[in-house]
């Protein structure tokens, strides 16, 4: 079992204050930890090691127990002695004995900085371990002192989710894929516009340590259409009508987004006139079966290519009403 250096693992001397030592173990901590670092072992293991450290020099009896140590295992190494041969028997506490500390419970670090307490057996081995109760100073049990990491919630995740106007108007389901080959279903409801957001329970990061994963938040775009245009849960489209129809009246098609209607248009209709049709336009978000209208503007549409007839004829009239 070979001797830990705690000062050397911490970055500070050995006359270092209790401050000092403080300082050094967070600022390590906050590097190292787990969060910082998934799924990096390494950054887990320093972790763990710059833990044990703050444990003993943190604690002023744990101290000066592993100082006392310390210079007896370099005195045995010297003699060319095998860490294996090394007598710990006067090290190690036993049944009942006491050995307070000072630094946070582990709760209060868990709190503080989460992680495992799970310590190296040169640990257990000088302060106690070997399958004894550890006890400490405010009759705190190994038990206690190996806790389990509180649960940690997972992150709430975002993702902007493009639909198509149709989609918007009749609802349905989208498959997500992630990178990872992941899939999940997303309800998409009648009625939703850019900005609205669909929370999906659980879909989120993963909880640690038995936490509840979070949440995946979807915000909602809808794309652009090449012939409606929507404002709140009115839809308008711009309807060409050649110049005969405005003049004399007639009927016209209007293709709506779900289905076509005949629109009656009245003689002597100006150009840029809107119709509204009632309940043809999107439904409410938060009640479907109510819709908003569809605002019909018609436009002229001139003839094109006059023959020659067609040219004196529309001279004629324009004579009649000079």
């Amino acid at each position: 079992m070979d001797y830990k250096d705690y000062y050397s693992i911490l970055g500070v001397s050995k006359t270092a204050t209790q401050d000092e030592i403080k300082k050094a173990f967070r600022k390590l901590a906050r590097k190292y930890h787990p969060d910082v670092n998934p799924g990096d072992e390494a950054a887990a293991e320093k972790f763990k090691e710059i833990s044990e450290a703050n444990e003993v020099l943190s604690d002023p009896e744990k101290r000066k127990k592993y100082d006392q140590f310390g210079s007896q295992w370099q005195q045995y190494e010297q003699t060319g002695g095998r860490p294996e041969d090394f007598n710990w028997s006067q090290w190690q506490a036993g049944p009942g004995t006491s050995a307070s500390y000072r630094t946070v419970s582990p709760e209060e670090f868990a709190e503080m900085f989460g992680g495992e307490g799970h310590f190296s057996s040169f640990f257990e081995t000088l302060f106690g371990g070997a399958g004894r109760p550890f006890t400490g100073g405010e009759g705190r049990t190994g038990a206690e002192f190996h806790y389990r990491p509180r649960p940690r919630h997972g992150r709430d995740l975002e993702h902007t989710l493009p639909v198509t106007l149709e989609e918007a108007f009749h609802g349905g389901s989208r498959i997500l894929e992630w990178e990872t080959g992941r899939k999940i279903e997303a309800k998409v409801p009648p009625g939703v516009k850019t900005g609205s957001k669909l929370r999906l329970k659980g879909q989120g990061e993963p909880g640690r340590d038995g936490g509840e994963p979070g949440d995946l938040m979807l915000h909602i775009e809808v794309l652009p259409h090449e012939r409606f245009v929507r404002e709140g849960d009115n839809l308008s489209l711009i309807l060409p009508v050649d110049l005969f129809t405005l003049l004399l009246g007639g009927k016209v098609t209007v293709p709506g987004i779900d289905r076509t209607v005949v629109l009656d248009i009245p003689p002597g209709t100006a150009n840029g006139r809107v119709f509204r049709l009632k309940g043809l336009g999107m439904p409410h978000l938060k009640k479907p079966s109510l819709r908003g209208d569809l605002l019909v503007k018609v436009e002229a549409r001139l003839p094109e290519h006059l023959s020659a007839k067609e040219k004196e004829l529309v001279q004629q009239w324009r004579d009649l009403n000079k």
